[in-house]
């Protein structure tokens, strides 16, 4: 089943000499539970991609399409709560609230969205990530590794359409950047997560199940990893 479609999407910024075409006529699906790793080097356009996708910002021209709904045919209104509850974005850094132990960062979006906790599923995700010695405390006391794994948690409360992770491991370590890389990997198996990936390193790419190559804003190759 698709779950995302992405249309004739361009998106340009300044004018006339100084016009720069960060994304030009790209167009691409994924399907449920894929796990999608968009590649290119600084400049590629892969950012820009990351952030139309989170309907962080609005596209020159073409649609994005998530679970057959036209995204940015949305207001700001209705777009925030697309980001809430469609989208699980995780960062490079990992953007925990400094106050808020563990327990209470990952339960933010679904408190923010005035539902309730779904505790059994907290538990869960919190077992999963290995964090259960670990729930009561700041994010200043954890590691990066264990930071990014209470992300990853947060980015998956409220179920979302597609998570999307931005150098997730680029401010780790290599034993901390494998930990994460299996968290995803086990995100997609356990869950049938539908991931999409955005980094400058084949390395990590070769761990999704399909790699986009993007270069000076355009798709130049699209294939499945072969394990």
């Amino acid at each position: 089943m698709e779950i995302l479609k992405v249309e004739n999407l361009s998106k340009s910024y300044g004018k006339g000499e100084t016009l720069v075409k960060a994304l030009d006529n790209v167009s691409f699906s994924v399907e449920k539970g894929e796990f999608v790793a968009i590649v290119g080097a600084s400049g590629s356009g892969k950012s820009t991609m990351m952030h139309i996708l989170g309907a962080v910002d609005r596209p020159t021209s073409g649609k994005v399409y998530v679970e057959g709904m036209d995204v940015f045919k949305q207001n700001e209104t209705e777009l925030a709560k697309f980001r809430r509850r469609k989208v699980g974005l995780i960062y490079q850094f990992y953007n925990l609230i400094p106050i808020l132990n563990v327990r209470e960062n990952m339960s933010l979006p679904i408190l923010l969205d005035n539902k309730k906790v779904d505790e059994v599923y907290l538990d869960e995700l919190i077992h999963v990530l290995g964090l259960e010695k670990r729930v009561l405390h700041l994010p200043n006391e954890l590691s990066g590794g264990q930071q990014q794994r209470v992300s990853i948690g947060r980015a998956l409360m409220n179920h979302p359409a597609v998570l999307l992770a931005d150098e997730p491991t680029g401010n780790l370590d290599s034993k901390a950047s494998k930990e994460i890389v299996e968290l995803l990997k086990e995100s997609n198996q356990k869950y049938e997560q539908t991931i999409i990936m955005i980094t400058h390193d084949m390395t990590l790419a070769n761990h999704a199940s399909r790699i986009i190559v993007l270069e000076d804003g355009k798709i130049i190759s699209d294939s499945k990893v072969v394990k």
